[in-house]
């Protein structure tokens, strides 16, 4: 990492006489670097820059918002090891996980690519009365306008690339506001957008605290928030956002079927990667596992002696699995929601500690459904497990969650699969696999307090874009 990074406003590097945050290495805790941080200034001007590059955002042709797309795809390619180093720093990301987020970092804006490009809209059939013949429609979509994107800590490239990628893709000018504590990899993506020959003003990287970013979400000269993050502070910033359209891809405590038909050989390694990878720091990490009687003991037990194996390590080794979580603090809070379920009736059957922010691998069971290991979304590399005897039962006890994202259901049984995919109230049911999964181009997104609208590439775009009609008459 270099010593300082700029910030950008309307495409362009700036640091005079701004304020710096300092970006810590989150395994070691240690400075690692410092970023320039925007005021209220900063902020007027990004807006402003951004209002007047909609006009030529906005008539970018298809191809040429294509060769952006793809000249960053490049970029990244050619600086993957620096960015993937930055995740490893900044989040504490395992190399390996830091090596899969570049690759779908790489990937998404190269699908983003080929989605500017497809045709989109429709004519329509006016003559379904006598008073509209001799009327002819057509519909097509264009940008919404500027558009302000608010990306979490957690995959601080790939998930910033699901709101930048199709925003280009739209035609949007766009402001982003990255986490606070992992700026680096927004910004170094900055510096490759700086490059990609967009209009002037097109974009802005704005690191900033809450107060100074209220005024982007209030501001209706943006016409869009799409938000990444908790419920709690989504739903409250939809609450102030006004007038815009808004977008909200928030948490879950994803739930995990394993029905009595399923292969414990495949399904043992699968919900270890969903529980323990990226230390549970994802809003789709495996949370709740509701497994039927008849191989409980079993699937307790191979988890168990697979959870004692992973030991927090340094991000950059390569044999490292289990990463530290992002804060002492995070680490904290998810201590004291265990040490609640203990205390609740609750087995602990294995880790359970931390130490600074390294929390063990940690599995529970027979936690109470109001403890907040099961009701909440605990973001940190522990899962709860309980037994259950009839399938149409444990379904009613997956939506007993005010959350609804992605839920796995492991089954042999068509059956089975069918009635998950009717009755389960989430965004994604992912049969075969853990919630977990996720591919860059499919629908993602929730329901209930996980969320509204939907990120992957082409429903993101169509999400930046609104209908307008046509019609003809002679």
């Amino acid at each position: 990492m270099r010593d300082y990074y700029p910030l950008y406003v309307g495409g362009l590097p700036e640091s005079t006489a701004l304020a710096r945050a300092v970006v810590r290495d989150v395994y070691s805790g240690q400075p690692a670097t410092q970023v320039a941080r925007a005021d209220a200034e900063v902020v007027e001007r990004a807006i402003m820059a951004a209002c007047a590059a909609a006009p030529a955002m906005a008539a970018l042709s298809r191809f040429r918002r294509q060769e952006i797309l793809r000249h960053c795809a490049q970029a990244f390619q050619a600086r993957s090891e620096e960015l993937i180093q930055t995740l490893c720093v900044e989040v504490g990301k395992p190399l390996r996980d830091a090596r899969i987020e570049v690759e779908r970092l790489i990937d998404t804006f190269l699908h983003a690519a080929d989605c500017c490009i497809e045709a989109v809209g429709e004519v329509l059939s006016l003559d379904v009365m006598p008073r509209a013949l001799g009327y002819r429609g057509m519909v097509k979509r264009v940008p919404v306008g500027p558009v302000l994107l608010i990306a979490p800590f957690n995959f601080p490239l790939n998930l910033v690339a699901h709101k930048v990628a199709p925003a280009i893709a739209a035609g949007c000018p766009f402001i982003l506001k990255p986490a606070s504590l992992t700026p680096v990899s927004a910004l170094l993506m900055a510096e490759i957008l700086a490059d990609a020959g967009l209009p002037p003003g097109a974009f802005s990287v704005l690191p900033c605290d809450r107060e100074v970013a209220e005024s982007l979400v209030t501001d209706q000269r943006l016409r869009l928030l799409s938000f990444t993050g908790s419920a709690e502070v989504g739903w409250a910033i939809k609450a102030r956002a006004g007038k815009k359209k808004v977008v909200l891809e928030l948490g879950g405590n994803a739930a995990c079927i394993v029905a009595a038909s399923a292969e414990l050989a495949q399904v043992v390694p699968r919900l270890l990667q969903g529980i323990f990878a990226q230390a549970g720091q994802s809003c789709i990490s495996v949370q709740r596992i509701y497994v039927h009687v008849s191989l409980y003991a079993q699937l307790r037990a191979a988890l168990v002696e697979g959870a004692r194996h992973l030991k927090v390590a340094p991000p950059e080794q390569e044999t490292t699995v289990l990463g530290p979580m992002i804060t002492v603090q995070a680490a904290e809070r998810l201590q004291s929601w265990v040490d609640e379920a203990i205390l609740a009736g609750g087995v602990l059957l294995c880790g359970g500690g931390h130490e600074g922010n390294r929390m063990q691998a940690s599995l529970l069971e027979n936690v109470p459904e109001h403890c907040k290991l099961v009701a909440e979304e605990a973001f940190g590399p522990v899962a709860v497990l309980a037994s259950y005897d009839n399938f149409e039962e444990v379904l009613n006890t997956v939506n007993r969650s005010r959350y609804g994202l992605q839920a796995g259901v492991f089954t042999s049984r068509l059956d089975e699969a069918m009635l998950a995919w009717d009755r389960l109230e989430v965004g994604g049911v992912v049969v075969g696999d853990i919630p977990s999964w996720r591919a860059d181009a499919m629908p993602y997104g929730g329901v209930k307090d996980s969320g509204i609208g939907r990120e992957g590439l082409r429903y993101a775009i169509e999400e930046m874009t609104e209908s307008r009609l046509l019609i003809i008459h002679g």
